[in-house]
């Protein structure tokens, strides 16, 4: 029996142009993403050539591993938006930043102190470690929305533990909790199981939107791979989603 290999499409039929991701780790020396300006620019300007142009870089804010302030993202958001200005094939694109916050103990000391980057409006883009869930996780995802804002979990097919209890993922969104998509998901990335997981969301309609979490060049060299028809009809909802951050 043979099977055929399905026909790959460019992934600018994928991203239309209010498109905009919501997570990716593009600003240089901040984290586990871009290293230098130049990786910054390197990595946005394939971005482009998949015809993505709008961008709300999220930088890790991970306790003392990654201690990010408000005005240091702020800073270096303005220091790669200035060096785009000097570069020629950079006018349309749109860059912003927000954060990827790590639900721990640094996370409820910001909350109360409002010290939030907004992905817009007031939606926020957090996340748990892969080991395990906040003990509290419940109690930090309804102070979240006290404060008025609007929880995103990033990638949570990447969260193991919840793989062997699907209910879970129910739980969370009852409990007002919105997911965002890995598209990294879809390809072999992160595992099988991530895929197998990332699948049987996007079967549930669980998923409110995407984001590539570009953090280097082998990231968008495997995005490449979602380029086919399937992937783009069981996503293009999600996509389109994504244009709500449009400005």
């Amino acid at each position: 029996m043979f099977f055929l290999k399905e026909k790959s499409i460019s992934l600018t039929e994928i991203f239309n142009d209010k498109f905009v991701d919501i997570h990716s780790h593009l600003l240089p020396g901040i984290d586990d993403g871009a290293k230098t300006i130049e990786d910054s620019i390197s990595l946005i300007s394939k971005m482009k050539s998949f015809g993505i142009k709008n961008f709300i870089t999220t930088p890790h804010v991970l306790g003392d591993v990654y201690p990010n302030s408000t005005d240091t993202i702020l800073q270096k958001l303005e220091e790669l938006k200035y060096e785009l200005t000097l570069r020629e094939g950079f006018e349309d694109i749109s860059l912003r930043a927000s954060a990827e916050y790590m639900m721990d103990e640094q996370f409820v000391q910001r909350l109360e102190q409002n010290d939030i980057l907004t992905l817009q409006d007031n939606f926020i883009l957090v996340e748990m470690s892969y080991f395990n869930a906040p003990i509290n996780l419940y109690d930090i995802l309804f102070e979240i929305q006290l404060k008025g804002y609007k929880p995103i979990l990033a990638h949570p097919e990447r969260y193991n533990f919840y793989h062997n209890d699907f209910q879970n993922y129910y739980k969370l969104k009852k409990a007002g909790c919105l997911f965002q998509l890995n598209l990294l998901s879809l390809t072999e990335q992160y595992g099988s199981r991530v895929k197998k997981t990332a699948e049987k969301l996007i079967k549930e309609n669980l998923y409110d939107f995407v984001g590539t979490d570009t953090h280097h060049k082998n990231h968008l060299r495997l995005m490449e791979k979602i380029g086919t028809k399937k992937i783009k009809k069981n996503i293009l909802d999600l996509v389109n989603n994504n244009s709500k951050f449009y400005k």
